[in-house]
């Protein structure tokens, strides 16, 4: 089951190493060489009474046992002529980290079961105790203390501890510092560094024996990395920021095409508006006949004995009254126009004594059909 009240450990120091790597790899090698020109590697050891050089182009290629020995040499003068002399017809030697590689003659190596607590100070604590675990004093050997990875016994750490004595590495690190040579670091061959993996890598020298790095190549180093960092960070950035730029500019540009399309859409509503009032007026127009169309109808469908005193037009109804000779064939004659329609008497019909005419009164309602065949 997940504890979440277990403590995260964050080794800050590591990611960093294995980011500064990782950028590392990505810089071509012709620019690491222009600012680094070392090369290859030199890993000097002892052999009775000599010295044995071994060269390799990587550190993994020497711990594999691919590295290459150039020469065995004395530790005299007749020895340092020799190096002189290879150094002069080989480049590589000049070119090349050298490593200091003590033999299981020379330093010891042992496993340490340490509290937990100690690897806050793990050093200190083994300097402290060194009587202890070896059969020497602090002040006699140089050594280097480091933790072993992997699983540990509650409360305890593992630590491994290589130790060597002070007059035996002093008088290596004479013999090579008289050829000309500068060791990047000491250590055992029972527990050799990986030589690919320097940032973790144990140091058997002293601070005061260690060789000195110029400060300026590893600024420019850095400047690199942070170069290739900043690179980096613009190819994955730079896009983002454009695309979210782009966006910004199509949305302004949106919110002034919504501005316009509501401007337009509330000029269409009152176009519409104005259509549908227009509409309405056309077609009440045309639900009623022209009175001018009614008239030309009445005069042309009425005989010329018959004449009107009185005509009214209202709410699609005609009413009209008069004399003629025979009054009720009017009904049949109105209803025979596609004008007019449902004529009737509205009261009965009277005969006027003097002039022996029908008078009547009529009613007529009139139809949108005489109306569209009124209008043009």
């Amino acid at each position: 089951m997940l504890n979440l009240n277990s403590t995260i450990d964050m080794d800050f120091k590591s990611f960093l190493r294995w980011w500064r790597s990782e950028l590392s790899f990505l810089v071509p090698e012709k620019i690491k060489r222009l600012f680094n020109d070392r090369q290859g590697l030199l890993v000097i050891s002892t052999e009775g009474t000599g010295l044995v050089l071994t060269y390799a182009e990587g550190g993994q290629a020497y711990l594999e046992g691919a590295g290459e020995v150039i020469a065995k040499i004395g530790r005299n003068e007749a020895g340092i002529a020799h190096y002189k002399t290879l150094e002069a017809n080989d480049e590589r030697l000049g070119k090349a980290n050298v490593i200091l590689r003590l033999t299981g003659q020379e330093a010891i190596c042992r496993e340490l079961a340490l509290p937990a607590a100690a690897k806050e100070n793990l050093y200190q604590v083994v300097a402290y105790e060194l009587d202890r675990y070896t059969p020497f004093k602090a002040e006699q050997v140089y050594f280097a203390v480091k933790p072993i990875e992997g699983a540990n016994e509650p409360g305890q750490i593992k630590a491994m501890l290589v130790l060597t004595t002070r007059e035996c590495l002093e008088g290596l690190y004479e013999d090579i510092k008289a050829m000309g040579m500068s060791p990047l670091f000491a250590d055992y061959q029972g527990a050799a560094n990986r030589l690919d993996q320097l940032h973790d890598a144990y140091d058997l020298l002293p601070e005061g024996l260690r060789q000195k790095t110029a400060k300026t190549p590893r600024l420019i180093h850095f400047a690199l990395m942070a170069s290739v960092a900043l690179l980096a960070a613009a190819v994955l950035v730079a896009p983002v920021w454009l695309e979210y730029q782009m966006v910004n500019a199509l949305t302004d540009k949106i919110k002034i095409i919504e501005k316009d399309a509501k401007k337009i859409k509330a000029l269409q509503s009152e176009i519409d508006t104005v259509i549908n009032e227009t509409q309405m007026l056309i077609d009440e127009k045309n639900a009623t006949p022209m009175v001018v169309e009614m008239l030309n109808t009445l005069s042309a469908i009425i005989k010329d004995d018959t004449w009107l005193a009185y005509l009214q037009y209202a709410d699609n109804h005609l009413q009209i009254q008069g004399e003629s000779p025979a009054a009720s064939t009017l009904i049949g004659v109105l209803e025979a126009s596609e004008l007019f329609t449902k004529a009737r008497f509205v009261s009965p019909v009277t005969q006027n004594n003097i002039s022996k005419l029908e008078r009547f009164q009529i009613t007529v309602d009139t139809t949108k059909s005489g109306a569209a065949h009124g209008n043009p």
